[in-house]
């Protein structure tokens, strides 16, 4: 019977969360709202603060309401551990390495000063030392789980947001265990040393072993062209990697961030990415429902000022840090100001931190379920933190000391141009030769003031963001060319263009034959390799100079074209057939 009843539980529970992404998603999608408020909103109205206290009176709300939050928090920390994953599979070590000078100095800089100035706030507000530096760390953090799906890695705020939440989440384990010994009776340093000897001999482990094993794993399970063990596999390196950090005493986030770099190695990245993209978003969705089951809106009525100040305190105090070390680094005003409002947040990890205090004595329970709620609220007004971050962002680095060309209401007949680097100015150059009306997009400020100034139709605006692209009016664009050298967000912008818009064309640079294949899964019209044509041009160039006359070498370079294109979209990738075919050696080999 009580299995029956558990069992009962937990459909409900499931029906609820299911029924959740499957209203909130296309209802907050179709408004062009982010469905991270959707997630909270529907964990306050469902957990045990919301209509969870009334199935004692009503019955029928057992059906709708999540009877046992502690159910699906294993879901939640899922969620956050498929998010790491996903942002390792858009890392390398090369670019990690490339990025240590900010994520050891920039990414310390704003944990610790942020920690000191919420220390201070925190003794101000009659909180002694202990507990003031204790709640100032825990609070200082900021969330990976919001803020890098909302930013994501590419554009400029993005990877200086990724540089300052990878320390954070780094740092979880060391800020845990001194909390710990600071607390009373805590113990000495003797443990988080043993945990970081442990924790360094399983990276270590897990680098070697890696680097070895997961091309031969991966490369069995692809030779059997079976999606489904492919997908398992993938999520059982995941978790794995999260097990094998967490049994050393590490955070399992950091065991899901290995785990991904290293995939990101292999040649299987983006197939990986691409079937575990839809288990991220739902359980990140649970994860944002379980904020929303922490949020006890009479608590918050009762308490009303004082948990707004918190909350006020907060945000400006991070948002103030984050933007003045942007601001002295180099970034832009308009960087610096969207980057801080998105990091002003707590985070995710903030709960844990929090929990870590209160169990050493640090912070009172009342203390610690205080800015619970503040954390709560905080992750709630991420999303409108990060929509002001970028109107602020797009008002101050608008360029201002050249003509206004302001966003078109009416795309017809226009090519646009994302990405005015160095192959959309080729491209815009062409287009105009040409008496092609066009407008290219970019999210250098500098750039952008430089062209304008010439006259040329370049305006600001990150691609990686929805509202500008609906902006633009693409059902009328002639057509539309991707430039950016920026794989993954090139085919995400591919994607989500060509689910508005079916028949627009859509041509794009790509960076090799399984790139241009990926795009054209994505929709691309035409994917553009950038190796095959600096090859195709230095054939030409080669049988020019040996005396072939250039009609048949323009020919036989266009038939070659056409012939590596058609493999690429059958196959996914070039194999030797089509090369020796198009070159005229087959039949003689």
């Amino acid at each position: 019977m009580a299995g029956h009843l558990e069992f009962n539980t937990s459909m409900s529970d499931a029906l609820v969360v299911l029924g959740a992404a499957g209203i909130v998603i296309p209802a907050f999608a179709r408004a062009r709202i982010t469905p991270v408020i959707g997630f909270i909103l529907v964990g306050v109205l469902v957990g045990p603060f919301g209509l969870g206290r009334l199935v004692g009176q009503i019955p029928q709300l057992y059906y709708i309401t999540i009877s046992r939050p502690e159910a699906i928090a294993p879901f939640a920390e899922l969620g956050v551990i498929l998010l790491l994953f996903e942002i390792g599979l858009e890392l390398s070590f090369g670019r990690l390495w490339d990025m240590r000078a900010q994520v050891f100095g920039l990414g310390a800089a704003k944990l610790l000063l942020s920690a000191a100035l919420l220390t201070l706030v925190l003794m101000g507000m009659h909180h002694d030392v202990p507990a003031a530096a204790g709640l100032g760390i825990a609070l200082a953090l900021s969330s990976t789980a919001l803020v890098l799906p909302i930013a994501g890695t590419q554009s400029p705020v993005g990877r200086k947001a990724l540089a300052m939440l990878l320390l954070e989440d780094i740092a979880l384990v060391p800020i845990i265990f001194v909390l710990g010994a600071f607390g009373p009776g805590g113990e000495s340093g003797t443990a988080l040393f043993d945990t970081l000897v442990r924790g360094a001999i399983i990276v270590v482990l897990m680098l070697t072993l890696g680097r070895f094993l997961l091309p031969r794993l991966f490369a069995s399970a692809a030779r059997t062209k079976s999606p489904e063990l492919f997908l398992a596999f993938s999520l059982l390196v995941v978790i794995a990697a999260a097990l094998a950090t967490a049994g050393a005493g590490l955070s399992p986030i950091m065991g899901a961030l290995l785990a991904g770099l290293l995939i990101a190695e292999t040649d299987y990245s983006r197939e990986v990415e691409a079937l575990t993209a839809p288990f991220k978003g739902l359980a990140l969705g649970v994860f944002l429902i379980t904020v929303g089951m922490g949020i006890d809106v009479f608590e918050i009525w009762r308490q009303f000022g004082a948990i707004a100040l918190g909350v006020a305190s907060v945000l400006a105090a991070k948002a103030v840090v984050t933007a003045l070390l942007l601001r002295m680094g180099g970034a832009s005003r308009g960087i610096a100001a969207e980057a801080g409002l998105l990091l002003a947040s707590p985070s995710e990890t903030t709960l844990i931190v929090l929990s870590a205090a209160a169990a050493a004595g640090l912070v009172g329970r009342e203390n610690a379920q205080f800015w619970q709620i503040v954390t709560a609220l905080g992750l709630t007004l991420t999303p409108l933190l990060a929509m002001i971050g970028r109107r602020i962002a797009s008002a101050v680095d608008r360029p201002q000391d050249a003509p206004v060309i302001d966003m078109p209401s009416d795309a017809t007949g226009q090519a646009v141009v994302l990405g005015y680097g160095r192959v959309g100015r080729i491209v815009g150059t062409m287009l105009a030769r040409h008496d092609v009306p066009w407008l290219a997009i970019d999210a250098d400020p500098a750039l952008v003031t430089q062209a304008r100034a010439a006259g040329v139709p370049v305006v600001y605006g990150n691609v990686g963001n929805a509202e500008l692209l609906a902006k633009l009016h693409l059902e009328s664009a002639r057509a539309v060319i991707v430039t950016m050298d920026e794989p993954v967000l090139v085919s995400r912008t591919v994607r989500r263009i060509r689910a508005a818009h079916p028949d627009l064309p859509i041509i794009v640079r790509a960076r090799d034959a399984d790139h241009a294949a990926e795009l054209y899964r994505a929709g691309a019209s035409d994917a553009v390799p950038e190796t095959l044509e600096s090859s195709l041009q230095l054939s030409e160039a080669v049988l020019v100079d040996m005396g072939v006359a250039m009609g048949p070498v323009i020919a036989s370079i266009h038939e070659m074209r056409d012939e590596l294109r058609e493999a690429i979209m059958k196959g996914g990738g070039l194999d030797e057939k089509p090369r020796l075919k198009a070159a005229g050696l087959r039949d003689r080999l």
